[in-house]
């Protein structure tokens, strides 16, 4: 990964030296049940403990034996045993190569969930407190693009919110469903290793057992989990894509914070451009991209067969650092948002109350003029503002024979009143956010 786009809690994850860390601590806890199955002397166990546990592996000596065996896990344990000495011959009894690295993979994508699930909670945070804070502020709802209904900019907020909480609640059950273990041998019929050792490394590294592994561990919950983070990308770059439209000059309702001394164009001075959020956007479709990579690796070979791996050393690093990356730059964005109630004013009256035509529309139908004539009536004085004829909707309405005959000054009036549209926010907020 990039390191620009790398943050370094996430990183370690992936690092040679905790991946190296994690296979020994696969290969020792399996070591110290055969140890207490009677399989391997007690004693050998100890030793690889001691030796191994605060060792630093060398990662370019590893890499070298590789270059000669071509195989990573016989390179990683010739090296275990240059560090061991004569009981690492008891490593490894009866395992295979996908044993650790399978398992290895489960607890790296696990502990990365953690993370993205702080990364979420995070946010969410944030989104609740400038939800609130813009609660009743009002704003111009776009369907196309175009203006619509008024509604507030917390309700925009609050939406986001919605998205991320179900995307909280994914991202924990594609954890649950990866944080598997096998230790199950060649062919993964436990052949020539106990299941017992499988269940005790599984309790140590906080995984559940793999019923059937099949040598490996199926690829269809590692295409869930991609998915998952793919789905999570996704409504990161919807609401990206809102604050990019929202800091269009011609609507500017919000933009991104622009700090002291920063500078948004080589060559125009006056340029504040939505940087962060045209990077989220991009990012998100880095991380969508490596979903399918994942679902293709679910048709292998029989019991295995490894052209899975090769895609999993790029995909599993770069779609969960990318991701932590995109969610701590997201929550930034949400928290120092600069919001412009005035300029949301300004845009919601400049169709001279055309926003409300939905709501002459249902009132003419309550006055017993059919849905049709409704619509007409209403539709030939917004076209009259629609194209510059006139400058108030109301006061063309006022003026129109057939809507005049139904709905009187006052009660046109009052449809136009600003508060009434915002009388559910509370329950829109209540169902959000919980009860107060």
């Amino acid at each position: 990964m990039v390191p620009r786009y790398a943050r370094p809690q996430m990183t370690a994850i992936w690092d040679p030296q905790t991946k190296y860390k994690i296979w020994f601590e696969i290969e020792a806890h399996a070591t110290d049940k055969l140890a207490e199955l009677g399989v391997v002397p007690k004693a050998a166990a100890e030793t690889i403990w001691k030796k191994g546990k605060d060792a630093t592996f060398d990662v370019e000596r590893i890499d070298a034996i590789e270059r000669e065996v071509k195989h990573d896990v016989i390179a990683f344990l010739t090296h275990l045993a240059e560090i061991v000495g004569p009981e690492a011959r008891f490593v490894h009894q009866g395992m295979t190569s996908s044993d650790v690295l399978d398992t290895t993979l489960a607890v790296q994508l696990a502990r990365a969930s953690d993370i993205l699930i702080a990364d979420l909670d995070a946010l969410l945070a944030a989104l609740k407190t400038r939800a609130f804070e813009h609660k009743l502020t009002p704003t111009i709802g776009r369907s196309h693009g175009i203006h619509a209904e008024p509604t507030t900019f917390g309700v925009k907020l609050a939406y986001a919110y919605a998205e991320f909480s179900r995307a909280r609640d994914r991202v924990i059950a594609a954890k649950k469903e990866i944080a598997t273990c096998a230790i199950s041998g060649a062919i993964g019929t436990f052949a020539n290793v106990d299941p017992r050792v499988e269940a005790h490394v599984a309790e140590k590294m906080g995984l559940a057992v793999e019923p059937v592994s099949t040598q490996v561990i199926p690829r269809d919950r590692h295409a869930m989990y991609f998915a998952t983070l793919g789905v999570v990308a996704s409504s990161i770059e919807r609401f990206a894509t809102e604050i990019r439209h929202l800091q269009r000059t011609e609507v500017l309702e919000a933009e991104e914070f622009f700090s002291q001394g920063q500078k948004g164009s080589s060559a125009m001075p006056h340029k504040r451009n939505p940087v962060l959020t045209e990077n989220l956007t991009g990012l998100a479709r880095l991380v969508r991209g490596y979903a399918m990579p994942a679902m293709e690796n679910v048709a292998l070979w029989h019991e295995r067969d490894i052209s899975h791996s090769s895609v999993e050393r790029f995909i599993g690093p770069d779609a969960t650092i990318t991701l932590d990356f995109a969610l701590a730059r997201l929550t930034s964005v949400v928290e120092k948002l600069l919001v412009y109630p005035e300029n949301m004013r300004k845009n919601l009256d400049r169709l001279g109350g055309l926003v409300h035509s939905q709501r002459v529309l249902l009132a003419l139908t309550q006055k017993n003029v059919s849905r049709e004539d409704s619509y007409s009536w209403v539709q030939r004085n917004a076209m009259k503002v629609w194209r510059g004829e006139a400058s108030s909707f109301l006061a063309l309405l006022k003026a129109d024979p057939d809507v005049h005959a139904k709905l009187s000054d006052a009660e046109l009036e009052e449809l136009f009143d600003d508060g009434y549209h915002f009388k559910h926010v509370d329950t829109i907020f209540s169902r959000v956010f919980g009860k107060a």
